[in-house]
């Protein structure tokens, strides 16, 4: 036997329908305000699990992404100061073959030994370029500047190498072995570039027939010598910044595609919640008419009784 069916339980009913669509319309609220439908773990346990290991890796690429950038502008910076060196090497060059055509006479040698001198140390200017407030050429030792101004030519850096992190496990040496070039200046006998240019502005100054000779052949050589050296080491530097964009790139497209599958993940449809939203606060606008009617007239019938 059905029993009756009696106002307060069409009351209760009707509550509850308008209260399931209260939360319907808060529900879809909060996904447009927020921009997601995960709102908290429970909502998708998989999807929450799942955004976490997203975000981790996208937190970890960003790592990787200022590592590179950084590695970049410390090549960069490197390769426009080896550049800057290799001008002034060619200059000293034509200075050179000027000296040795024999037409100049003593004073004239002495005045581009005097310039020699100063570009001498032009180079080692250069070769105390900093990035971000760090010696590129000094090795590790990146507050120490690699060399002294005056005619001391000692290198001051070490030799050990930089690295920046372009991956899992992965890393690429970002500096560049001047010292290898331009060595420890006049009296260290090593043949490196600072070494030739003090001997090149010594021979101009002497000017004898003995250091003029030296001048056309064996300084000639030596500076030729040195000046492949430093391009053999500008095209290592320029093969690192290749290396580094191209992980940049990679990185990139990693991130994009992370990116991507954060958001289907974790982000809300808008359109599709927006028309859900609209639908459902019809719906709660109606519930509320019509259970203001059903009230009413159940309100009307106990006062008949």
């Amino acid at each position: 036997m059905l029993g009756r069916i009696t106002p307060s339980m069409i009351s209760s009913s009707t509550l509850n329908d308008i209260n399931s669509a209260l939360s319907s319309l808060e529900r879809s609220s909060s996904e447009l305000s927020s921009g997601k439908k995960i709102l908290e773990p429970s909502d998708d346990p998989y999807g929450t699990s799942r955004v976490i290991n997203l975000q981790s890796q996208l937190d970890g690429l960003s790592s990787y992404t200022s590592s590179v950038q950084d590695g970049i502008g410390w090549t960069q910076a490197s390769t426009g100061a080896m550049a800057n060196i290799g001008e002034i090497t060619q200059r000293v060059r034509e200075l050179l073959l000027q000296a040795a055509n024999g037409t100049l006479n003593a004073g004239d040698l002495q005045s581009i030994g005097v310039e020699v001198t100063q570009l001498t140390e032009a180079v080692k200017q250069d070769a105390n370029t900093q990035y971000a407030g760090q010696f590129v050429f000094s090795g590790t030792q990146t507050t120490s500047a690699p060399y002294k101004a005056g005619p001391e030519d000692e290198f001051q850096g070490n030799g050990e190498s930089v690295l920046r992190a372009i991956g899992p496990g992965a890393t690429l040496e970002v500096s560049s072995n001047l010292a290898g070039v331009l060595g420890n200046g006049g009296g260290s006998g090593d043949g490196k570039l600072l070494d030739v240019l003090r001997t090149i502005a010594q021979h101009l100054t002497e000017g004898t027939p003995a250091a003029r000779k030296e001048l056309a052949s064996t300084d000639l050589k030596n500076l030729d010598t040195n000046m492949e050296s430093l391009i053999s080491l500008e095209a290592t530097t320029g093969s690192a910044t290749a290396q580094l964009r191209s992980a940049q790139t990679r990185i990139e497209t990693l991130e994009g595609a992370l990116t991507k599958a954060l958001s289907n993940t974790r982000d809300a449809d808008i359109a599709q919640v927006s028309i859900a939203y609209s639908n459902e606060q019809a719906a709660y606008t109606a519930a509320l008419k019509a259970g203001a009617n059903i009230v009413q007239e159940s309100l009307l019938n106990f006062l008949r009784e």
